[in-house]
């Protein structure tokens, strides 16, 4: 029987989506784990993975489709000993989900792929005891495999129920002419700014895809000269309009992540009551203190950024502020108890807020740690949900690009957000005389339904205080 490939949900807040690319065509073979499409989400650019496997028999939604409803068939997959050019793909004259269904149960027992039950019942395996790691906890072929060779599933007996493992993909040698050329959407960006012809380069990603790390290391040196001369299809001229006074522009239709942007930045200032406070800061010992975190940290290939403390002292100043911590919720406030810090990181995408959850309690290594690869993965497009949800207040930093004051938008439902800009020397007064310092101000707007403006100068104050402090940070 057919099986339906339907537009998932890749994000809990995900109800529609845009089908930005296939990276498979009909007539190929599907295997679990292979990469199928690129989503575009109200979040991100997402890479959609196969959970079942077999032959793929038609494409339902053409690349570029937008608002495409989770949940709404995509594709039609064959299975094995199907003849795929008798599938038909279904009407689309059909309403979609307006939501995800939860994956079918079989005839009985847990949900699994119809490859993941044969398998199963061909070694004896009780998929009762395996925890599923497909959508909405279906069990996998792999799931099956992974339980087969580790143990997992007491019914297996004997050296031959394991099966082999699948041998590692050959890089695959590059695209000719009229091919399609598979590659990361990364990969795609680096050779776009680098001017580097992709059908030139050899992946070594999976089934031969394009990479990070193959772009970057190509050398159009060692490319052979046949590649080298390929002939690039000619861009499609543009047009430039002209608007009504006459400037000319070119129109750019807007990505789902910056529709979200634009929507909830205009919810927020539309709807919450935005005060600030703001207040310049000594920033010198907290140099101090990093320069001597750093050169203790050398070895351990830790190196600490302004960023890094000022999160720690942002969360640290929440749990001594609590009435801060909240968010409004209509009748009812939220009071959290730990400090999930939201941390505005500028993508190719649009703006996104990776999460340091529990800041309050985490050391500043594992901050640094933490931040280091959730910002690579927001500039990678590799954000999972759970690693941009949630926050119980927001930090964001202008400080490099030398920007001495800004007031930024509340992030709701979180209550605040703390707005920095750059360290510059200026007059100051410490111990009573004026002298030169490194002062950095901090700017942070409140949500006036939830947080008095007293509180919200306490907490001010609080930053303040563990920043020209600093050993608060580290006890």
């Amino acid at each position: 029987m057919a099986i339906e490939i339907k537009m998932p949900a890749l994000s809990p807040t995900m109800e529609e989506g845009t089908l930005a690319k296939w990276l498979v065509k009909v007539g190929d073979t599907i295997n679990s784990g292979d990469i199928m499409a690129e989503i575009e989400t109200d979040k991100a650019t997402m890479e959609f993975e196969a959970v079942d496997e077999g032959t793929l028999a038609a494409i339902v939604v053409e690349e570029g489709t937008e608002n495409v409803s989770v949940g709404a068939v995509i594709a039609m997959l064959a299975e094995e000993g199907e003849d795929a050019g008798d599938i038909s793909a279904p009407s689309q004259d059909q309403a979609p989900a307006s939501s995800p269904a939860p994956a079918p149960a079989d005839t009985d027992g847990p949900a699994a792929t119809p490859t993941a039950r044969k398998l199963a019942e061909a070694n004896g395996v009780d998929l009762a005891q395996i925890e599923g790691t497909g959508p909405n906890g279906k069990i996998t072929k792999g799931d099956v495999e992974e339980a087969m060779g580790g143990g997992g599933a007491s019914s297996v007996t004997g050296a031959s129920a394991a099966p082999s493992p699948r041998p590692a993909p050959a890089p695959s040698p590059s695209a000719s002419a009229g091919e399609r050329i598979v590659a990361s959407p990364l990969a795609k960006r680096i050779a776009e700014q680098k001017g580097i012809d992709l059908s030139a380069v050899t992946g070594t990603g999976p089934n031969g895809r394009i990479v990070k790390n193959d772009v970057e290391s190509f050398d159009p040196a060692s490319a052979p000269a046949a590649r080298q001369n390929m002939a690039k299809p000619a861009a499609p001229a543009r047009t430039p309009a002209e608007s009504e006074f006459g400037a000319p522009y070119e129109e750019e239709k807007l990505s789902n992540v910056r529709k979200v942007i634009a929507r909830r930045l205009t919810e927020s200032k539309q709807t919450v009551p935005h005060y600030y406070l703001a207040m310049d800061i000594n920033l010198d010992p907290l140099l101090a203190l990093r320069k001597e975190l750093n050169a203790s940290l050398e070895a351990d290939g830790v190196k600490l950024s302004v960023n890094d403390l000022i999160i720690k002292a942002l969360a640290r100043a929440l749990m001594r502020v609590p009435q801060c911590n909240v968010s409004y919720q209509g009748d009812t406030m939220h009071k959290y108890t730990r400090a999930d810090i939201s941390v505005a990181v500028a993508a190719p995408s649009g703006l996104i807020t990776p999460v340091i959850t529990e800041a309050d309690t985490k050391g500043l290594a594992q901050i640094s740690k933490e931040m280091k690869e959730l910002a690579g993965k927001a500039r990678d497009g590799k954000l999972q949900p759970h690693e941009y949800q949630g926050g119980t207040a927001s930090l964001s930093n202008l400080g490099m690009f030398g920007i001495k004051q800004f007031d930024a938008v509340i992030n709701p439902p979180q209550g605040m957000i703390l707005a920095v800009g750059a360290g510059e020397p200026r007059p100051y007064i410490v111990d009573g005389a004026l002298q030169a310092a490194t002062v950095m101000t901090a700017s942070g707007s409140f949500d006036h339904r939830a947080i008095d403006g007293a509180d919200g100068a306490q907490l001010m104050e609080a930053i303040k205080q563990l920043c020209e402090n600093p050993m608060g940070l580290v006890v």
